[in-house]
């Protein structure tokens, strides 16, 4: 800072000599007269300034400079005590490696002497087998014979036993429950019934509308409290309203309805217990019915229709 503000001194020492002999070169009485000698100081004076302002920036470079080095100079050394650091971490890491290596490598030897205290072992195990072998050659025919004549009576005892393992799981299996899923519900079901149900399904879609109203009607009578209940009454209904049975009808779709109201079903079953009813001539009940549907069940399926026909019933 000193040496920047001398150096400024002097510039302007300098310039300041070269105004006066200028000025004691003229005669006196046209020191203030002359422009051009004003014009000449003022070109100098900004010489001058543009000379201290380019001495500032100079100087204020140097400066910003000075500062980036020492900032280099502190990374510097913190690169270097890093480096230092990692390069004692290594030292540390080849010490601990070789520590390890020694102590694997004394491992490897003893296992080694162990194995090898082993292997004799094992030699002089086999010498005592082979010596046991030659004494037992002289039996080797009449044991191969035996262990053939075994061998084949435990095949034929395996295979009856496999064979009867089979047929007692067969009988096992016509007993035991099967799951079954019927009209989005899923239980559980003796195989009998799921046969007695699936035989009056079979029945009711070849056209035998008797035949398969007693069949539903046998099974509800064998498994009062199965799973199938629901859906047997709602076939049976449909049976036995096909067949002009209203009274009977009535009777399966309202066992439906009052043992199951879920059942996915049963808004169709409410559909048809209004259907009987309007053949019974009995419309009052039909229309409440159709209100009671439409209440219970206003998303299903089947409440469109008993929209449609209650109000023709009206």
């Amino acid at each position: 800072m000193a040496a920047w503000a001398i150096l400024s001194k002097g510039v302007q020492r300098a310039a300041l000599g070269a105004v006066m002999a200028f000025a004691l070169s003229a005669p006196a009485h046209a020191i203030f007269a002359d422009d051009e000698a004003r014009k000449a100081i003022l070109d100098l004076r900004e010489r001058v300034a543009a000379q201290q302002q380019q001495l500032t920036e100079q100087r204020q470079q140097m400066e910003a400079q000075r500062q980036q080095m020492a900032e280099q100079r502190q990374q510097m050394e913190a690169q270097r005590q890093l480096i230092e650091s990692q390069r004692q971490q290594l030292v540390n890491l080849r010490g601990s490696l070789d520590q390890q290596v020694n102590a694997a490598g004394q491992r490897l030897a003893e296992e080694g002497s162990r194995l090898s205290r082993s292997l004799l072992d094992l030699l002089q195990q086999i010498e005592g087998l082979r010596a046991e072998l030659a004494k037992l050659r002289g039996t080797d025919e009449q044991l191969a014979r035996e262990v053939s004549r075994v061998a084949g009576e435990i095949s034929e005892f395996q295979r009856r036993q496999k064979d009867i393992a089979q047929g007692v799981d067969e009988r096992l299996r016509r007993f035991e429950p099967v799951k079954v899923t019927v009209d989005g519900r899923e239980f559980m079901v003796e195989p009998s019934e799921q046969r007695a149900f699936d035989a009056a399904m079979a029945v009711m879609r070849r056209g035998d509308i008797a035949g398969a109203g007693k069949g539903f009607a046998d099974l509800l009578s064998r498994y009062p409290q199965s799973g199938y209940r629901g859906s047997a009454l709602f076939w049976q209904g449909n049976a036995l309203y096909t067949a002009r049975d209203c009274n009977g009808a009535l009777t399966a779709f309202r066992g439906l309805i009052q043992a199951a109201p879920e059942h996915s079903r049963a808004p169709e079953a409410t559909l048809l217990i209004a259907a009987c009813q309007v053949e019974l001539k009995d419309v009052p009940a039909a229309r409440e019915t159709l209100r009671r549907l439409l209440a219970d069940y206003p998303q299903s399926e089947a409440a469109p229709t008993a929209r449609e026909r209650l109000s023709r019933l009206n």
